[in-house]
């Protein structure tokens, strides 16, 4: 997405980190009919061009 590889430094959990997460929109669709229109590597993209023109970069 960005063309550039990424410089990970893992560093040791810190109190309070969450080890794993999952995103869950069962409820919100459910509840109020809503469903993403922009998939992740869509949304993804159109954040990092946004990004880059904004600050210029």
């Amino acid at each position: 997405i960005l063309g550039v590889k990424a410089d990970r430094q893992y560093e040791p959990m810190q109190p309070g980190d969450v080890s794993q997460t999952y995103a869950d929109i069962t409820a919100i669709e459910r509840d109020l009919g809503f469903k993403p229109q922009v998939g992740l590597r869509d949304g993804l993209t159109r954040f990092a061009e946004w990004y880059r023109g904004y600050f210029k970069i």
